[in-house]
């Protein structure tokens, strides 16, 4: 049976599990999910889909989950792939996966609809600023760790490396370059050199251009 995942193309959170699907090689499918139409909102997806009013949602026969970790839990279980080789690996992924949702991709996605999404007369540059304060904080966080290593947790790509790099490799801008983070910008180009990576916008239905 393949799997279906509600998702849209703008969305790095769906991202981080579309390329948990595809790179794991397992059977799936995206549904399109209408969200800069309000479909998300409509009482209809929260009583069908997902209560908590928001995509990814994961749906495998009679098995349903949302929330990017979660669905990256569930490929690792069901593929075996992108999980850690020892109990110790597993606990530092989820740190990572923990602190991404927390303090990495929750303030990029944010800063990126708030720059790049939202009617012009709502983007508040104090807010904008005090957003990208704190991922600049981030940035150095994560940029510190890669330093002469490869992946964030032990010798290959696991769910931290697909949590983290959810919004890094949209092109609208919202304050990261990846020529001052170094070490980011050499783990993106591995992580995009591996078998199955696709640009957000080649994996899922829905492109900003769809709207221009």
């Amino acid at each position: 049976m393949t799997i279906k995942l509600h998702c849209f193309g703008e969305s790095g959170n769906s991202y981080k599990a579309a390329l948990a699907l595809e790179m794991s090689g397992l059977e799936w499918e995206p549904v399109f999910v209408d969200f800069f139409n309000g479909q998300t909102r409509t009482p209809e997806y929260r009583a069908e889909v997902n209560e908590m009013g928001e995509a990814p949602v994961l749906i495998d026969g009679d098995f349903r989950t949302s929330q990017s970790g979660a669905i990256q839990a569930y490929v690792t279980e069901k593929s075996g792939k992108f999980g850690g080789k020892t109990r110790e690996e597993n606990y530092d992924i989820l740190r990572w996966v923990l602190w991404d949702n927390h303090k990495f991709s929750s303030m990029a996605g944010m800063t990126r609809f708030l720059i790049n999404f939202l009617p012009e007369q709502h983007r508040n540059p104090d807010v904008i600023a005090f957003n990208q304060g704190r991922l600049k904080a981030a940035y150095q966080v994560l940029n510190a760790h890669l330093e002469g290593r490869d992946w964030i947790v032990g010798d290959s790509v696991t769910n931290a490396d697909l949590s983290c790099c959810g919004y890094l490799y949209y092109p609208e801008p919202f304050g990261f370059d990846r020529a001052e983070w170094p070490h980011i910008d050499a783990w993106l180009t591995r992580l995009s050199e591996q078998p199955g990576w696709k640009h957000p916008y080649d994996l899922m239905p829905g492109n900003p251009s769809d709207r221009a």
